[in-house]
């Protein structure tokens, strides 16, 4: 049985000082107070106000955007990329010093379990700034003879050197700020480039804490600015800035649908990691011990709202019923509860309105047809507390099967077909992730090739790591982040021709 403890926890004596401050934007060095409207701040657990952050005005867009411009032309576009290694990794330090304040202040802005808060920080954020540190300083082109010359009879070579895009625009999205934060602003400082970031408006608080973070480390003034906003006006206004080379945005696949829209003004580049519907397959030869609750996770993690959620479940059908049964045993067992309380494993929708969205997804499956499995019972809390619901009897047409919930919800399908278990998992509009379980090497790899997503794992779901290229296909987004791949997306190439003579 699920249990839920819906205690409330006091923050300790650091993040309540954090809370208590200002809450401003990082505009060209300065932190200065957001003259737009204002963000009322709340924890999910208890649904009570923690804090209160004035949103940039479009003014205060402006002079983020020249400040990024300022130092792109200026200190840091001119630095050398042994000493933008040295900042970030510095930055890197100091976010690990900071992990306890940084991971619990996480957990009040968007009700995550604390537990999963610090490994965001510790083996997500942390590493990626140690990760690109290093690249910083093995940005190179390539140099190359043509078998063509320009002209008849000239011989020359050719030299490619790589260059930061520019002025970045950075949006993120509420779940694991610390995260997305890194995952933008580490490759782009990184390459060159200079960044404007604007946090989510439902859990904006972290990214002041890398602002503050920036300046210890000896950030030039400029290189890094933080506004806060609505997605529909500063994020808009981003989107379409003249003055923004390049957005970087994860958030669902309808804002980055308006996103492109926008960047047609400046023809910006853009990269958008967006929504999924990821599989997680298990086969007969499955070892089931790690299988059922990897598959429960796969969905549940941060009670279900990340993109790689493997919240389509496909069985074989000679084991269907066992590993259907485990799953929910599994679910039935975690614990609810504030984020706070060192044992929760499912906290909060992050909103009243996220909470009541899931649920309609839930009561929308039990209409086409779907047979549930687990449901949680209403959950009398201030907060914006869900459980995990799971439905048999789902077909691959169901909308629970082919639209993202962003939420606990687990619709579990059959197969005995590989053919048509391929094109059922292929059948939704997305492609980011996914998952095959099985004791047979050449059955994992067959099928992870037929899978048309941007990662697949074998006997696990979801892992990341600062090396390996992480992103969507068709809508699930465009371009990658992470690894080389990441950097590359920061980076624009320019060939230069030598004429070095005539041929004999």
């Amino acid at each position: 049985m699920q249990t839920h403890t819906f205690q409330s926890v006091e923050p300790r004596e650091a993040a309540l000082a954090f809370l208590a401050g200002r809450h401003d934007l990082l505009i060209g060095g300065e932190f200065v107070a957001g003259a737009g409207r204002r963000i009322i701040v709340e924890n999910p657990a208890t649904a009570v106000q923690i804090a209160d952050v004035g949103a940039a005005s479009l003014d205060q867009l402006d002079a983020a955007v020249s400040a990024a411009r300022a130092a792109a032309n200026g200190a840091w576009g001119r630095m050398s990329g042994r000493d933008r290694g040295v900042i970030l990794a510095r930055f890197a330090d100091l976010l690990e010093a900071n992990l306890d304040l940084v991971a619990e202040i996480m957990t009040l802005d968007n009700g995550s379990p604390l537990s999963s808060s610090r490994m965001v920080v510790k083996y997500l954020a942390v590493e990626l700034f140690r990760y690109y540190a290093g690249w910083a300083t093995k940005i190179s082109g390539d140099s190359f003879a043509p078998t063509i010359g320009a002209r008849p009879g000239q011989d020359f070579l050719v030299a490619t050197i790589r260059e930061p895009i520019g002025v970045v625009g950075a949006i993120v999205p509420w779940n694991a700020p610390p995260g997305m934060m890194a995952m933008k602003m580490a490759p782009a400082l990184a390459a060159g480039c200079t960044m404007v970031m604007k946090t989510a408006e439902l859990a904006p608080l972290t990214g002041e804490i890398f602002g503050r973070l920036w300046g210890e480390a000896g950030g030039t003034a400029g290189a890094f600015n933080l506004v806060h906003g609505f997605g529909e006006d500063i994020g808009g206004a981003m989107a379409g800035h003249a003055g923004i080379d390049k957005i970087a945005f994860t958030g669902s696949t309808a804002v980055g649908r308006k996103i492109v829209e926008a960047a047609t003004g400046n023809l910006k580049r853009v990269t958008l990691e967006l929504g999924g519907k990821s599989p997680v397959v298990i086969f007969p030869d499955a070892d089931m011990a790690a299988a059922i609750p990897a598959a429960a996770m796969a969905c549940f993690l941060s009670t279900g709202q990340q993109c790689m959620a493997g919240s389509r479940l496909f069985v074989h059908a000679d084991v269907h019923d066992q590993v259907a049964e485990g799953v929910a045993r599994f679910a039935a067992s975690l614990k609810i509860g504030d984020g706070l309380q060192p044992d929760t494993v499912l906290g909060p929708a992050i909103s009243a309105r996220q909470k009541a969205r899931i649920e309609a997804y839930a009561a929308i499956a039990k209409a086409e047809g779907a047979v549930p499995l687990l449901e949680t019972p209403a959950i009398d809390s201030p907060g914006h507390f869900i459980g995990p619901s799971i439905f048999t009897g789902v077909t691959p047409d169901m909308r629970i099967a082919q639209e993202e919930v962003f939420g606990p919800v687990l619709s579990i399908l059959h197969f005995d077909d590989e053919d048509e278990l391929i094109a059922a998992i292929n059948g939704t509009p997305y492609g980011l992730s996914g998952s095959v379980w099985t004791s047979h090497i050449q059955t994992a790899l067959r099928v992870a090739k037929r899978i048309d997503s941007g990662q697949v794992g074998i006997n696990i779901h979801g892992a990341m790591s600062p090396e390996t290229p992480f992103g969507g296909n068709r809508q699930s987004g465009w371009g990658r982040e992470l690894g080389r791949e990441g950097l590359d997306a920061y980076l624009k190439t320019k060939a230069i021709s030598f004429a070095i003579g005539v041929k004999p």
